[in-house]
């Protein structure tokens, strides 16, 4: 069994940014050698480890990738602070040391697959992307975000990235004519009363169609002028990114500066919501129950390595992890040892329950 604590506190002060995972890769492999049958590093620079010889084939895909931010990694009023503590490497500790703690009867019916996934926070999702072609097609899919220990996340909304330029010949400021600024004002405009005409017919955030204008700049060269933007998107499970390009489209196209404007998307992903009663949902009730509380179940907005392989993969799945993904990239990043402990139990007696179902 691990040191749960000096496996969270080392690869917390492991830095691991996205697209540098290697190093903290190589630290999780080293500790899941000690009680897993097999780890290793594969091509996408995922650490993974697999256990148990039964036929129920659960994954638990976690990334341990963080953003960008130096956070001084410290243990203060029993929370460890440090990038990564809560997003998303607070997670996959608490799936290495659940797994670590499992018996020979757990391991008889389950065979568990743990995935440290590099460049979640990346547009790639790298990690996540090639395990869909490297790893077989599991049962159950458990996802390493923080939920709390009490709770667990059932989906997230998808995703689209807009990014809209204009460029227009210069001219003087006493003419008639807009500039490239003006007229791209008007496109986030648009945009912005589609998504409110959209949301005139829902009822709840997680239903809602959310966009948020992330970016807009402007400059001439004296002979032309150029004005950009981003635009993100948050999609409800009703609307697909395709739907929402195809309906973009037919709005800028109709703007008669049309032909000055160049239009690209990218982050595109569907938004995934599971059933509320599913093996896994029934294995975490009872287990949340077994430890204390009255679980939760939850939807965020934001998006997660579930859009990516829900698609494909298209078994139960839920999101599990302890912390407050409120602090998720901010300054005030930081864990409670005591969640992270309790998350530690709520997850080892979820993999019992599931063993349990097994004939």
């Amino acid at each position: 069994m691990l040191n749960a604590i000096e496996l969270l506190q080392t690869a917390i002060a492991t830095p691991s940014v996205s697209g540098r995972e290697a190093e903290v890769a190589a630290y999780f492999v080293s500790q899941m050698r000690t009680f897993a049958d097999n780890a290793f590093i594969d091509d996408a620079g995922n650490a993974v480890a697999t256990l148990g010889q039964g036929s129920l084939n659960v994954y638990f895909l976690g990334h341990i990738d963080t953003v960008p931010g130096d956070i001084a990694v410290r243990v203060e009023e029993g929370e460890l602070w440090g990038r990564g503590s809560v997003d998303a490497k607070g997670s996959f500790c608490t799936a290495v040391a659940a797994a670590s703690q499992l018996d020979a009867a757990t391991l008889a019916k389950l065979r568990i697959t743990l995935i440290g996934a590099t460049e979640e926070e990346a547009p790639t999702s790298k990690g996540a992307r090639y395990a869909l072609g490297a790893y077989d097609k599991p049962d159950l899919v458990i996802i390493g975000e923080p939920s709390n220990w009490d709770a667990v996340t059932l989906g997230y909304k998808g995703r689209l990235v807009v990014h809209v330029s204009v460029e227009k010949e210069n001219f003087h400021s006493a003419g008639e004519g807009t500039t490239a600024a003006e007229d791209l004002v008007k496109v986030w405009q648009t945009l912005k009363h589609h998504a409110d005409t959209y949301n005139e017919n829902v009822k709840g955030i997680f239903s809602s169609l959310q966009i948020a204008l992330q970016h807009i700049s402007s400059q001439s060269d004296g002979l032309t002028q150029q004005a950009s933007a981003t635009v993100g998107y948050r999609l409800p499970t009703a609307l697909t990114p395709q739907a929402l390009q195809t309906q973009i489209n037919a709005l800028l196209d109709a703007h008669d500066y049309a032909n000055t404007m160049t239009v690209r998307y990218t982050g595109a992903e569907i938004a995934y919501r599971s059933d509320k009663d599913t093996p896994l949902t029934r294995a975490f009730r009872i287990a949340i129950r077994e430890h204390g509380a009255t679980p939760r179940l939850k939807v965020k907005t934001g998006t997660s390595d579930m859009n990516v392989v829900a698609p494909d993969w298209q078994v139960p799945m839920l999101a599990y992890g302890p912390g407050d993904s409120a602090l998720d990239h901010t300054p005030e990043e930081r864990l409670s040892l005591d969640e992270y402990k309790k998350a530690i139990a709520v997850l080892a007696t979820a993999f019992k329950q599931l063993a349990s179902s097994v004939s």
